[in-house]
């Protein structure tokens, strides 16, 4: 992909400009982790030094440790693909990326299958301001959620939400979301890394979900980041 090319070429110094890549996504972008309750309101914990984009900024540093990089996460807990879009001349343009991670999913699929069309339309409308703006472009499909209800979650709330997240998962729409995002980005000739599937692997193969979602409902845990970074580093080094 250009981004390597552009990060190898700011190993001279002076003739080249920072290399900056920004993230355009919700709660795994942003860095969110255990959840817990505050009275009656479930807060999450915060840790972007843990997210993917800090570990992608971590491992190019190891494999071009005289470029300078730039990493602008624009992740918000709770966004949607429109909100997203909503949002992408402040968040992104304004840093004149040279490539944007878009990741969505997961809190689109709550809006089940009525939603799916409009999802389609505003990953194209974000895909189009993009390249309009010549920002290279990798999308990131999210892992899945939860498909029952651990018996691990203290609350009523979280038991609740696990309960409409896992039906969700489990009725295959979550996996529908999934495979609209891949038609778009295969209409729109857009480079995708796709995570779903492996999680979707990890299920088929009765891996118990407590141990890799860090809030038991749908945030992968630390160690899957390191993951998403590589997964997406392979991405950018093929030609």
């Amino acid at each position: 992909m250009e981004i390597i090319k552009k990060i190898a070429n700011k190993q001279d110094f002076y003739n080249n400009k920072p290399v900056t890549i920004a993230i355009l996504g919700d709660s795994v972008s942003h860095g969110c982790f255990e959840c817990y309750m505050d009275g009656e309101v479930l807060q999450t914990i915060y840790d972007t030094k843990s997210s993917y984009g800090t570990r992608l900024k971590e491992i190019l540093n190891i494999l071009y440790p005289s470029s300078q990089i730039n990493i602008i996460n624009s992740g918000i807990s709770g966004d949607s693909a429109g909100n997203g879009y909503a949002r992408i001349e402040r968040d992104i343009l304004s840093y004149n990326p040279d490539l944007c991670i878009v990741s969505y999913q997961l809190n689109d699929s709550c809006q089940k299958e009525e939603g799916i069309e409009l999802y389609k339309n505003h990953l194209k409308n974000i895909f189009k301001k993009l390249k309009s703006h010549n920002v290279e472009i990798i999308f990131l499909t999210e892992n899945t959620m939860c498909t029952s209800v651990s018996n691990l979650l203290p609350t009523q709330t979280e038991q609740k939400l696990a309960k409409d997240f896992s039906d969700i998962q489990n009725s295959g729409i979550e996996k529908m979301y999934r495979d609209a995002a891949i038609e778009v980005c295969e209409g729109e000739n857009i480079k995708y890394v796709d995570i779903y599937s492996v999680w979707e692997r990890f299920i088929n193969n009765k891996v118990n979900l407590d141990y890799i979602l860090a809030n038991k409902l749908n945030h992968p845990t630390r160690p899957f980041h390191y993951y998403i970074a590589i997964k997406i580093i392979e991405l950018m080094l093929e030609d």
